[in-house]
């Protein structure tokens, strides 16, 4: 079964450039604003777009995005809306690939089987769920995939040759590299050691490689562009949301101006001209 990831990924390699995947957290300031990024990132340059689903103990998130979930909670914000804002999108656009990123508890308590229908028919097209490896792939991984989601997997730089045919093995979509070792947005990658990285990857799987982690400017997204097939970018972003709001946490009229303008600015990394593979 191909997937909107799937055909995104070969029109970008058709085009001969590395694509943009943009990381929002759902909800944040507020359902509202944040529905009216979510359906401006396309426009603004956006390939595929990662949704955060907010949860109280993100272990692997860094300050920015943890305000960021912290924020879309006390506004109120529910599985069941983060699912309605994915419907809301799909209404207006029925190609950007959209995936979910999170934690595995919001899921199991949803219900894993509703959580797979429900996601489908609002047109999720993958997930990220940081905390269940390869070893509970039957927990979530395998149903996904029946379900016809990706599931998209995350190496790091710990991740030896020994662990990455295990990590691969239900990986589909796209394998995202998490360039530094720590939380999100805490430092910038080193873009040699990077493409070296996704060089050794590349030996273990065809899938395209995305890498996140640290990137926060266009000449990053160019650097790392040269030698994957996507660039993620999301602290930056959380951050042109939280620098917006009013002294009360509000979103203002400038708050989904700094999300897009922002995401102009790092769509110019990656098209530029960039050879095919």
């Amino acid at each position: 079964m191909t997937t909107r990831i799937d055909r995104r990924f070969a029109d970008l390699k058709s085009e001969g450039r590395a694509g943009l995947v943009t990381f929002l957290m759902a909800g944040d300031p507020d359902a509202k604003t944040a529905l009216a990024i979510l359906k401006a990132l396309p426009k603004a340059g956006a390939d595929v777009i990662e949704i955060g689903m907010p949860f109280t103990d993100p272990m692997a998130d860094g300050p920015a995005i943890q305000a960021a979930g912290l924020r879309a909670l006390k506004s109120g914000q529910t599985m069941v809306k983060t699912l309605a804002a994915v419907r809301a999108f799909r209404k207006d656009d029925d190609t950007t690939p959209i995936v979910l990123m999170g934690y595995y508890n919001p899921i199991y308590i949803y219900g894993v089987a509703k959580f797979l229908d429900d996601a489908k028919g609002a047109g999720v097209d993958g997930l990220i769920v940081v905390d269940l490896p390869p070893e509970e792939d039957e927990e979530l991984c395998l149903p996904a995939l029946a379900a016809g989601l990706n599931f998209i997997r995350l190496a790091t730089p710990t991740t030896d040759d020994k662990r990455l045919p295990a990590v691969l093995k239900n990986t589909s979509g796209f394998v995202y590299y998490v360039s530094i070792a720590g939380i999100t947005g805490a430092a910038a990658p080193d873009v040699g050691q990077v493409h070296a990285a996704v060089g050794r990857i590349k030996r273990h799987t065809k899938l395209p490689v995305a890498v996140g982690f640290g990137v926060r400017s266009a000449k990053q997204v160019k650097d790392i562009a040269a030698g994957a097939e996507a660039v993620v970018v999301g602290s930056a972003l959380v951050n042109a949301v939280a620098k917006s709001l009013d002294n009360k946490g509000k979103a203002t009229g400038r708050t989904v101006k700094a999300v897009t303008n922002l995401v102009s600015e790092l769509a110019s990394g990656v098209r530029g001209p960039k050879k095919a593979k």
